[in-house]
């Protein structure tokens, strides 16, 4: 695969004849509703075999073949040249790719009201083929230890169509928001966990679920024993059940890290007891927080390095967010929440208010600004093919089990294409 970023004056046509692929596949390929009016800056991929690179000043052909861990004879003998030839800026060196690896991927996805929507079922079905889980998002505790279930609809027949393992979300969601409480009486009240328990290993064996996911957040510090305790008692419980257990931590970048959301998430322990966990690396730009990238790159390395202190890569499946933000600027604390947006709606807005694409070198991130009709200026930071192409890279790097996306129902079409084309998806 290919990553082309438009620039000033660009056609598909052109765009097309350079990599020797086809108008139609491209669009097809990135879901072009409008083909003719490409935005500056938009990153495009190109459905070929492999890449090709075109030679930047002061590159060798060691230092490109180095780059893509290639031997400079391998990288001459493809591209049919000599391994002393002098490289002209420009020159088009064809790249083949690289092996695939196995790897873990999990997408969450969240029902609402009564019914699944048909755009979720429509996410769910295009998805599920580059899934080992779908996570259902989620059964939330009850403070008497029964469970609230979301709808499923169709969800199941759509996993199993694409031999998808099912994911059960447990939530401590009270009301819409995260219950310190509510918590406190799950880890500490015995009868009340027991009976959890029980509903929960009921509900995920008629149900057909294979790994029962913990997304307990804003647990209270002093719980913090308290909760590895469940988690011992709770993973005993699930392999007599044939369950597995994963557990989502908050974005540590150190045991100490002080605040109710990190507390009491010990990696050390949860690594040791969880079949695998779910890093939250996303959520540094929010709704409520001022214009940055959601998940930038050196933030992210931070989270996984640390946790790479503290467990194995096999068990880390890198949190990654669908999505992006609008804010309205000036930004003011406690105004207005930004609105989420969708790769796809990000680049219709940059498109209608006809602003180029910008990309944060640093974060590894697209943003643009613009100006609504009300004369409002807004800034968009988003996801693109070069910005989850950074996130595989950081992957393949310290090999890493596999990726988590949060969540289904904001169209992404470049991200699965670029991980169909780099990695095995594992399958139960």
């Amino acid at each position: 695969m290919q990553i082309h970023v438009v620039a000033r004056g660009d056609t598909l046509f052109e765009i097309a004849n350079t990599y020797h692929s086809s108008v139609n596949s491209i669009i097809a390929a990135n879901e072009l509703d409008t083909p003719s009016e490409l935005v500056v800056g938009q990153a495009l991929v190109i459905p070929i075999v492999g890449q090709f690179y075109f030679v930047q000043p002061g590159d060798t052909l060691y230092s490109i073949a180095s780059s893509f861990g290639m031997t400079v004879q391998e990288l001459a003998r493809i591209n049919n040249i000599g391994v002393n030839n002098p490289l002209s800026v420009g020159f088009r060196l064809y790249i083949p790719p690289l092996p695939k690896r196995a790897i873990t991927s999990n997408a969450y996805i969240e029902p609402s009201g009564e019914t699944v929507s048909t755009t979720l079922e429509n996410a769910a079905t295009k998805t599920t083929p580059y899934l080992t889980y779908l996570a259902h998002f989620s059964y939330s505790v009850n403070r008497d230890g029964s469970l609230n279930a979301p709808p499923i609809g169709n969800l199941k027949t759509i996993a199993n169509r694409n031999n998808t393992a099912l994911m059960l979300v447990l939530t401590n969601l009270e009301d819409g928001s995260f219950n310190s409480d509510l918590m406190h009486i799950i880890l500490t009240v015995q009868a009340v966990q027991n009976t959890l328990l029980d509903n929960i290993v009921n509900t995920a064996t008629k149900g057909g679920f294979t790994d029962v996911h913990f997304d307990f957040e804003f647990i209270p510090p002093a719980d913090r024993e308290a909760y590895i305790t469940f988690l011992r008692k709770t993973k005993e419980r699930f392999s007599q059940a044939g369950l597995l257990l994963s557990v989502a931590l908050a974005p540590k970048t150190s045991a100490t890290q002080t605040g109710t959301l990190y507390e009491a998430h010990d990696y050390g322990a949860i690594g040791k007891i969880a079949d695998f966990v779910v890093l939250m690396t996303y959520e540094w730009g929010y709704s409520y927080g001022p214009p940055m990238a959601v998940s930038p790159l050196p933030e992210v390395k931070k989270v996984v390095e640390y946790a790479l202190t503290e467990m194995p890569a096999e068990k880390i499946l890198l949190g990654q967010n669908l999505y992006g933000y609008d804010w309205t600027l000036p930004f003011v604390e406690g105004g207005a929440a930004a609105r989420a947006v969708s790769p796809q709606q990000a680049i219709a807005i940059a498109r209608k208010h006809h602003v180029a694409i910008e990309y944060n070198t640093r974060a590894q991130a697209p943003f643009f600004q613009y100006t609504a009709n009300d004369g409002k200026i807004h800034e968009v930071w988003f996801e693109d093919a070069r910005s989850i192409q950074a996130k595989f890279d950081l992957i393949r790097e310290v090999n890493l089990r596999g990726i988590a996306y949060w969540k289904l129902g904001l169209a992404f079409p470049q991200n699965w294409l670029l991980l169909n084309d780099q990695f095995e998806i594992t399958k139960l």
